[in-house]
């Protein structure tokens, strides 16, 4: 253990914390949250005061930030994040995550050599998990997305992919891909705003995080169609997902696939078995896939496909159980283990006056760079003060 900061550096850190709203302390730092002393607006800001040097940093902050709010609680989880709940804020909005010490903090900390925090939003419930779809080519992975999609559009979703190329004619930006300024990509990719990107032709394509939660939080599930490698990264990330490879009866089976399509050369279709053997391999890898589907027969590959994803856990805990549509204006937070005590006041239910609400935190999954999943918020009586014994409702 190192000594203690003298006294006196501690002035230092209560004059710079003036215009700020919480300080936590993890070990020998306190996190600094929610101040608007430099003038930002459009993000919390931090600052972080090391105890034993009595010294002050600002961190690299990763991930999507949340917008300031008129005042907001903190309270450490598992310390290696601070759960911050915002007042004033709508029920999909009132709960962020600053990772400080996760495997991605972690990670990052070693590759940018800088202090750094990550921010992830938290999510009521476990939404849809996203299905990652890999297969040589001339399988049939993409016939069978098709047919998924068209069964059950309301289902099953695509994620808006990024390119650095200019957008063709008639292409829409948000809508066909994310056109994006080549340096704003890279960046991203370097601080792990992406699950997968690849150089094509000379520009850059990829899936963001973002764009696959974005589906998720729409209520669907995402399917991504990527390569082995593209499994690998997004395997290796903190997304939840299905993995499925779909495999081609015999390798003699798939050339001759190829070569019924009359669309490629010769060169062309000699690349693509050269690839298709070193997916093939690859996709042995112990861990990566979760099923292998071989498509011998389409609709008998396709009913199996089906059956794979109809054994996926629920797609998800709703709203209902929390508040209603009352925000949590004013509130004071506790926590015991994993549980944290959140008494709410509310300009809706004024009569009523305090109301308790229990947030398990005890299943949490995911984080930075994309959602923080598996918050779970349950009413309890509001003469009970504290979360010992607590009967919920």
């Amino acid at each position: 253990m190192g000594e203690e900061a003298p006294e006196f550096l501690f002035g230092s850190f209560i004059s710079e914390t003036q215009d700020y709203q919480t300080a936590t302390t993890i070990g020998d730092k306190i996190y600094v949250v929610g101040g608007v002393g430099d003038g930002a607006k459009s993000s919390i800001s931090i600052k972080i005061f090391d105890k034993f040097t009595g010294t002050w940093s600002i961190p690299t902050v990763l991930g999507t930030q949340p917008v300031p709010s008129k005042g907001h609680s903190a309270v450490i989880l598992n310390n290696d994040r601070i759960l911050i709940v915002k007042r004033d804020s709508s029920l999909d909005d009132f709960a962020w995550f600053l990772e400080v010490d996760t495997p991605f903090v972690k990670e990052h900390k070693k590759i940018l050599g800088t202090e750094v925090v990550a921010w992830s939003k938290g999510v009521l419930g476990n939404g849809p998990k996203p299905i990652v779809i890999s297969g040589p080519s001339g399988v049939g992975k993409g016939t069978l997305i098709t047919k998924l999609m068209k069964e059950f559009p309301s289902t099953f979703g695509f994620s808006v992919s990024h390119t650095t190329r200019a957008p063709r004619e008639k292409e829409i930006d948000g809508v066909h891909y994310h056109f994006t300024e080549r340096n704003v990509m890279e960046k991203d990719i370097s601080v792990g705003k992406f699950l997968e990107s690849a150089l094509v032709h000379g520009n850059l394509y990829g899936t963001s995080i973002e764009a696959v939660e974005a589906v998720t939080d729409a209520g669907k599930r995402c399917v991504l169609d990527i390569d082995v490698q593209g499994a690998r990264s997004v395997r290796a990330s903190s997304l939840e997902a299905v993995f499925i490879f779909i495999c081609p009866p015999s390798f003699e089976e798939l050339e001759k696939r190829l070569r019924a399509r009359g669309t490629e050369t010769e060169e062309q279709v000699q690349k693509r078995l050269r690839n298709a053997r070193t997916e093939l391999e690859q996709a042995k890898f112990p861990g990566l896939f979760d099923h292998f589907l071989v498509n011998d027969n389409l609709e008998t590959c396709y009913e199996n496909l089906k059956k794979i994803l109809a054994l996926d856990e629920n797609f998800g805990a709703s709203y209902e159980s929390f508040m209603q549509n009352i925000a949590p204006v004013s509130h004071t937070i506790s926590k015991t283990d994993s549980k944290v005590l959140l008494r709410i006041e509310s300009n809706e239910i004024e009569a009523a006056g305090r109301n308790s609400y229990v947030l398990d935190v005890s299943s949490l999954k995911g984080g930075a760079s994309g959602r923080t999943r598996g918050l779970n918020i349950n009413h309890i009586y509001p003469s009970e003060d504290s979360l010992n014994d607590i009967k919920l409702l």
